[in-house]
């Protein structure tokens, strides 16, 4: 038995990799980013010969992807945020394995910015929800529903300003007593911070569609820096004629940076809410007439 397994390894083609199964071929791809690095986490897609996908996954720390798969004609589609799409053809040959050229990407061009001048965001049309973790388990979905924000947009962009003010007592989770909890001196205690506040210092362009806001965000007496991950979305037209631009946005806050560590029930042996919370924005904002 153990000469068989050895017959059979040493039958199976290597190529620089790992072996290739009987009967399958292999297809291996480095995928580099504007600066000639290896790309992390590009999307990559192979399909078949009739447009069917027959494989999806993503490049690994060192911007390699492989595969193994039928023999076949196929093409691969690799895509990243920010990135114009790339696409390849290649054969896979049975029992060996294709390594293709390198895949340069390059940056994708830029979505036009929005006229500048006053922006009001349209609460209508604009949710604020944040995810947290429950007693350790189940995760607690909820949000904020009355807020109010300008955004400032300058000639150049990295110029711009936003400026957000939310509501605490607006918090929303589904629940009415959960709610009232949420709202108490134990958690936000919004008699005594009825607001919490985000106001932008700099947008940075980290590549195509995608920006970092940065600011500083005021929770409960606190003020600290906060930057959020967006997507710019572009610019539309609404129902009634009007301009329209949009983006979504996301951040993690550690609730311990805003005094929000209830001691009175982890002194009790409850866990009620865990060390990191996600806030995620769909925003869409109108000129400010």
């Amino acid at each position: 038995m153990p000469l068989a397994l050895l017959r059979r390894f040493k039958s199976s083609p290597r190529q620089g990799g790992a072996p290739v199964p009987r009967g399958a071929g292999a297809v291996d791809c480095l995928v580099l980013d504007p600066v000639q690095l290896p790309l992390h986490r590009a999307e990559v897609s192979v399909r078949d010969a009739r447009g069917g996908e027959v494989l999806h996954g993503q490049t690994d720390p060192h911007g390699r992807f492989a595969a193994t798969m039928k023999p076949g004609e196929y093409g691969l589609v690799v895509t990243a945020e920010g990135l114009q799409p790339v696409r390849r053809t290649f054969e896979c040959t049975a029992e060996a394995r294709t390594e293709l050229e390198p895949i340069g990407m390059d940056p994708a061009p830029a979505p036009a910015t929005p006229a500048p001048g006053a922006w009001r965001i349209d609460s209508d049309h604009t949710a604020v929800r944040f995810i947290a973790r429950h007693i350790g388990l189940a995760e607690v979905h909820g949000r904020f529903n009355r807020f109010q924000g300008n955004l400032w947009v300058a000639e150049r962009m990295e110029q711009s300003r936003l400026d957000v003010v939310i509501e605490t007592a607006s918090i929303d989770t589904g629940v009415e007593q959960r709610d009232k909890h949420l709202r108490s001196p134990e958690f936000l205690d919004v008699a005594a911070y009825p607001y919490m506040r985000f106001t932008s210092e700099r947008f940075v362009h980290r590549g195509g569609a995608r920006w970092s806001v940065q600011g500083v965000l005021n929770l409960h007496g606190v003020s600290r820096n906060v930057s959020l991950d967006t997507r710019y979305l572009g610019i539309g037209t609404g129902i009634m004629g009007e301009t329209r631009t949009a983006c979504s946005a996301s951040t993690e806050l550690h609730r311990e940076d805003f005094t929000l560590n209830w001691r009175s029930m982890l002194q009790r042996g409850i866990v009620m809410i865990g060390t990191t919370i996600r806030v995620e924005l769909d925003i869409q904002a109108v000129p400010e007439a």
